[in-house]
């Protein structure tokens, strides 16, 4: 793999995760690791007991970073201890959500964080066993990871009595096959269990109570799973004393699109607004382009309009009034606005660019990637994809504007798992916040369409 090309580090980042992982002699060996304090904190974890470690993630407050923001301490709360069964950790790994590359750099970058907090984060729920499960398209960072697992096996760090105590737990990396619905936490024990990726019905298979070979299973992010490590360090606590309430820690922005200076940004939640992101940290648009869109949290997130306002009260009872550039970089901020931060991947649409077109590059993606177990997101998709295909290649029909706003509105809510949201989504915001332009492109003409033929991405 080619490492994504990285400025300096802006002033505004507060490093964590990242500390380490853009310095010139800082490489992914185990030799490496450990002279930069690499397993301190798996061997100050395994004088505790479990439950405290519990207990300090709890108080820690972290949310999970792979989309969904849930705190990873109350998920495993609700781990079924009393089963019997064997406990399983699986690490996801897929990072399927378009516009999302912070979890390869850690993996590429510092895999023995990402194994030191797995092995934690085993420890304190007292897995039977660990999984990274790891998408197929990212086969230099699975081989990464493999030799970084046999490193850790040969000091004890991973396997057999790890160091010395009476836990053992063996970590295995699996290759998926590439499909962005094995992102999707049911969906993804469905493959590794070796079957079709269809997701399951929740309720009853909550994986806390009914994962892998139907066992309680925790299945969190990669990033998340290296926080696990600096909770340790610091103490729950002290590690919420960064960021906002409800947003602890920091967080690696994906920021991508029509900015001088596209990256991986590791910021404190809250302490940087989209605008900062966007024309302080990230540069700026470019020259003599102004701002269209901003997709702040991965494809499937719904789409802000530049110049709208955004206004409401918060958790705290606070009332906001912000355009995009208000919006804080947390995971409450984009929500208030009507969208989320999701994977934290922030997508920026200059001027330049043909909105209907960016939306029907995400319908043919998420009609490609349906897994087909729902008639409401298999057929939906693919009509979606068909209605926005024919906007830009003229001869649609203006009333193709409410039927696509309406095949979007029937896929939302009516599927097993989020992706039937995640294709829904973009086709319901982007027509409502650009109206004008689809019913523009509705109108097309087809023979001057053909002198611009549109291309899928």
């Amino acid at each position: 793999m080619v490492h994504l090309s990285k400025p300096p580090v802006h002033p505004r980042e507060r490093r964590i995760i990242l500390k380490h992982a853009d310095e010139p002699d800082y490489d992914a060996s185990l030799e490496t690791y450990e002279r930069h304090g690499g397993y301190a904190e798996l061997r100050k974890a395994y004088a505790m007991k479990p439950e405290e470690i519990c207990q300090e993630v709890l108080d820690a407050g972290v949310r999970g970073r792979g989309g969904a923001g849930f705190p990873a301490g109350m998920k495993w709360k609700f781990l079924d201890r009393k089963s019997g069964k064997p406990i399983y950790l699986i690490c996801n790994a897929d990072e399927s959500e378009p516009g999302t590359f912070k979890d390869r750099q850690i993996m590429h970058k510092d895999p023995h964080q990402l194994v030191e907090g797995m092995m934690i984060t085993a420890y304190a729920i007292q897995a039977a066993q660990a999984f990274i499960y790891i998408r197929e398209e990212m086969p230099h960072g699975a081989r990464i990871l493999e030799a970084a697992i046999e490193e850790a096996r040969a000091k004890g760090y991973v396997g057999k009595n790890i160091l010395g105590s009476d836990y053992s737990c063996e970590l295995i990396v699996h290759r998926g096959a590439a499909a962005y619905i094995c992102g999707e936490e049911t969906g993804l024990i469905e493959s590794l269990e070796g079957k079709r990726a269809y997701p399951r019905i929740k309720p009853p298979y909550f994986p806390a109570a009914l994962g892998l070979y139907m066992c309680p299973t925790i299945v969190n992010n990669v990033e998340t799973l290296c926080h696990v490590k600096h909770i340790i360090a610091m103490g729950g606590k002290e590690y919420a004393k960064i960021g906002s309430p409800n947003n602890s820690g920091t967080r690696i922005w994906c920021l991508s699109g029509h900015v001088q200076n596209p990256g991986y940004y590791e910021l404190e939640c809250g302490a940087a607004t989209y605008g900062d992101l966007i024309y302080e940290i990230g540069g700026g648009l470019r020259p003599g382009r102004s701002l269209q869109a901003v997709i702040p949290g991965g494809s499937s997130a719904k789409v802000l309009r530049a110049g709208e306002r955004f206004t409401g009260k918060l958790r705290s009872g606070d009332a906001f009034d912000w355009g995009i550039e208000d919006i804080p970089l947390d995971f409450d901020g984009p929500a208030a606005a009507g969208s989320m931060s999701g994977s934290g991947a922030v997508i920026v649409v200059d001027d330049s660019v043909d909105i209907v077109e960016v939306l029907a590059n995400i319908n043919a993606f998420y009609a490609h990637e349906s897994c087909g177990q729902c008639t409401p997101c298999r057929e939906g998709s693919l009509w979606m994809k068909k209605i926005t295909t024919r906007m830009v290649n003229g001869g649609a029909r203006t009333e193709d504007v409410d039927l696509l706003a309406s095949i979007g509105d029937q896929i939302a809510g009516r599927t097993i798992c989020a992706h039937g949201e995640a294709c829904a989504w973009p086709t319901q915001s982007f027509v409502a916040k650009f109206r004008d332009k689809f019913l523009e492109a509705a109108g097309r003409d087809p023979a001057e369409q053909k002198k611009r033929p549109f291309r899928m991405v």
